[in-house]
Order: structure tokens, then sequence, then C-alpha cells
């Protein structure tokens, strides 16, 4: 985790920059995700995290489908999604395709899915 932890860390900067948003349960945040602007109709997903005790009980699918929403909103026509290994299947389950792969940027060696979501073909279903 120690390699990881400046690729992992925001400041204010970031969150400033950054559309950033904050999944609360009883006043504590147990989540968050960010949107960084790629290109005009292309968005990347540049966080998403759940705190591991509430993993599993819908709080990071309530994230994507905000995520989604406001990438919408914000005009943009699809989210690239670089995921970990261990979440391709959540990736996958909210709208997600394997699109390729990214070296890891804190770790030699590492191959990291990439993960493309068609938010016009998300909006008609929703």
């Amino acid at each position: 985790m120690q390699a990881c932890f400046k690729e992992l860390t925001l400041d204010q900067r970031y969150i400033e920059s950054n559309p950033t948003f904050v999944i609360e349960v009883e006043g504590n945040a147990i989540g968050f995700y960010s949107l960084e602007h790629v290109a005009a109709s292309e968005a990347e997903l540049g966080y998403l995290f759940v705190e591991p005790t509430f993993i599993g009980k819908g709080y990071g699918r309530k994230l994507m489908a905000h995520a989604q929403q406001k990438a919408r909103h914000l005009g943009y026509n699809e989210m690239i999604i670089q995921g970990d290994l261990n979440a391709e299947q959540f990736y996958r389950a909210t709208g997600g395709s394997v699109v390729g792969t990214r070296k890891s940027a804190s770790i030699p060696d590492r191959e990291l899915p990439v993960f493309r979501v068609d938010l016009k073909e998300s909006e008609e279903e929703n």
C-alpha cells in the first residue's frame, strides 16, 4: 500500500479542480468518487473508493450511478476507468467494458484494466 500512497493521495487543489463527491452514512464519510476531464466528450473516473466495512452494501453502485449521471450532466458521452484487478466484476456490473490495460503508476510490471462506459447507452437503460 505504501507504494501507492502518493498516487492515491488527494489534496485540496485536486478536489477544487475535479468534481468530487462523498457519500455519507449517519454523518460519516464512507466513500467518494471524482471525475477528471479528458476530452470534450470523455471523462475519467479519477477515484472511487468505499470504506471496506461498507463494501457489498450498494454504496459503490450508488456512487457509480451518481458519477455516470454527473458526467452526462457535464456533457460527457463516455467515461474511462482505470480499475483495480479486484474491481473488474464491479465495473462490468455497473456498465463498464474492458478496452485495454495501463501500466500501474506505482507498482512496476503491474497492468491494470481500463474500462469504458458509454454514457449515452447507459442513459437509455435508466
